[in-house]
This record gives structure tokens, sequence and C-alpha cells, in this order.
């Protein structure tokens, strides 16, 4: 208890929560340590004696609803949880909102060696990983997204103009660990992971080095490990407004129906993936392939593929200069 009151005044928001390998547990207040002192006067107690096992909580779903709870709940704050009651993060009387820090740290494999030809003239210059969106290139933002849920080692695969690569990262101040991997012959956005053999012996996160997913990164890897997938592959939708009116026609030539202007939703690779280590080990040396072969290879032999649906608005994509500039837009 003495503990916990430490930690009270340490943060100075009322109330701790107790969790279990992230889980939510219980709660304990300062009202409830007050009560206990006033009504034990026991110094010595544990918070299992004091704490509150049935806390008031709100799922990630009804996160819009948060303020009118801790009305309705007359609590300081209200944690956020997942359907596994995984503390996502903890929202206050003030707005404010405090996420949990996550702990993913799974290694991150970035494909970083391809020439970019869609950016040219951009990557006449600079290879595409240092296409700088707002002050620093997009690798950077990539890595920082990934560090940001807790992951500290990361694998790039170099190519083109690799040196400039290697001298950037040399350079910045950072708390985590890059290993480059030197990809002396073009070998795909699949064939590369050949060269890590002996380095990556867990489930890792494969990523393309020109997007970036505004999602929780741990709920996509828990998903996959809960799912028991070889590979899962982030797929986001897109919808696609079709211009003109479009007319189908009928096996005698006839018209079947016509649609003014229809809206075409489909999902779509975002060239994210969490994988196992298997698949490193069972690649071919030396042998140009892309990944979603790989996985086609894989599917076909009746491995467990998944996918993991994401918004419209959570795949950010500079594989085009138009998608470059909207992305620069909304990092910045």
């Amino acid at each position: 208890m003495l503990e916990a009151m430490e930690l009270l005044d340490k943060v100075a928001k009322k109330v701790l929560f107790v969790a279990k390998e992230g889980k939510l547990i219980a709660a304990i207040t300062d009202g409830d340590v007050r009560r206990w002192i006033l009504k034990k006067g026991n110094l010595d107690a544990k918070v299992k004696c004091i704490a509150n096992y049935n806390p008031k909580f709100a799922y990630e779903k009804d996160r819009d609803k948060a303020k009118d709870l801790l009305k309705q709940y007359s609590v300081e704050a209200l944690p956020i949880v997942d359907i596994e009651m995984h503390i996502i993060s903890v929202i206050f009387w003030n707005d404010k909102e405090i996420r949990n820090k996550s702990k993913l740290n799974v290694p991150v494999v970035i494909m970083a060696g391809g020439l970019g030809t869609r950016l040219y003239p951009y990557t006449k210059i600079l290879p595409k990983p240092l296409i700088p969106i707002g002050e620093i290139p997009i690798a950077e933002h990539i890595i920082n997204r990934f560090h940001t849920f807790g992951c500290n080692n990361f694998f790039l695969i170099v190519n083109h103009k690799k040196n400039m690569i290697k001298a950037y990262f040399n350079e910045i101040e950072k708390d985590y660990a890059i290993n480059y991997i030197d990809e002396n012959i073009p070998l795909g956005t699949g064939g590369g992971l050949s060269l890590l053999k002996g380095k990556i012996d867990t489930s890792f996160i494969l990523s393309n080095c020109d997007i970036i997913i505004d999602e929780d990164y741990e709920k996509i890897y828990r998903f996959h490990k809960k799912e028991k997938n070889l590979i899962t592959m982030v797929c986001s939708l897109k919808s696609i407004k079709i211009p003109y009116g479009v007319i189908d026609i009928s096996e005698n030539g006839e018209i079947e129906s016509m649609k003014e202007k229809p809206e075409i939703s489909f999902f779509t690779n975002t060239g994210v993936y969490v994988v196992e280590s298997k698949v490193i080990e069972e690649l071919e040396e030396n042998t140009e392939i892309g990944f979603p072969d790989i996985i086609e290879r894989y599917r076909k032999t009746s491995e467990k593929i998944g996918v993991y649906p994401i918004g419209e608005n959570a795949w950010m994509d500079m594989g085009q200069l138009d998608e470059m500039e909207e992305m620069r837009k909304r990092l910045e």
C-alpha cells in the first residue's frame, strides 16, 4: 500500500490500475487508501486487500462515449480496453488520454533496396528510403512508428545507394539498433529475406519502405499469434468511384444493367506483414521472388495465411508522386 501511495503522489492522477500481463485486473484510488487507513490503520497492507476488483472501464469501440461514462460512473479516470481486457489507454476528466506504453519488441524487417523508379526524379539523387517527408526521411518515419510500440531491433535490406542509407542512420542519434543486410543482386520483395537466415528466429514484422500504417501494431501482432497464422497480411479497404456510367452487356448484345458512376470497394495489400521465421529458413538463397509469390506458394500448400483488415485512412503510401504529397500533408 505504501508503494501505491508513493505512485499515486508521483502520477498525481488519484487512481492506479492493477494489470497482469497488460490485462486490467483492478483499480485503487486515493479514496480507497484513505478509507483503509481510517478503518484499519494498517500501513503494511497489500494492494490486494484494498483494490477494487470490479473496476469501471470502456471497450475500445465505445471510446467516443468515455466522457459520458466518466460522469455516469463518477470516476476520475476510465481505462480503455480491447476485447481481451488489455489496457489500450486511460482517459481523464480533462480529456487527456494517456496511451499504454507498448512492449511489442519484435524484429522489424524493412525492404529498403528498391530503385524507386515510380518516384523519379527524386530517386535520381536519393534512395527511396531517404526521400524526406517533412523534416525526416520516410524510412525514419516508419522506424519511429514501430519504435513507439516498443520495437528496438530493425533490419534494413539495402541495395540501391546503400551507402547513403547507412551514412544517414549512422549519423543520427537513436535508441534502437539497425542491422544492415547487403543485397548484392536484386532479389525482389521476398527473396532478400533469405539473407536473414540465422539472424531471426522469432516472429517478425515485414514492411515495405514507402508506406506507413496508422494502426496499433501490437494489436496486429496479437491477432497474428492468436490465429496461429504463418503469415498475416495487413490489408486496407479501398474505395474507387468510377466517373462514368457503367454498362453491363448480356450474351445477346443487349443492355443488361446500367450503373451511373458506381463506387467499387475492395481490400488491397498494404505491404506490411507479420511473418513466422520458418519462412526465412525455407527460402532458396540468391533467388529472386516477390513476397506475394511466397504467400501464394504457402497458400497452395494449405498453410494458414491470414488477413488483418484496416480502414482506408489508416494506410499512407508514397509509391506515387501524388500519394507522396498526400502523405506529406498528413504527417506534417
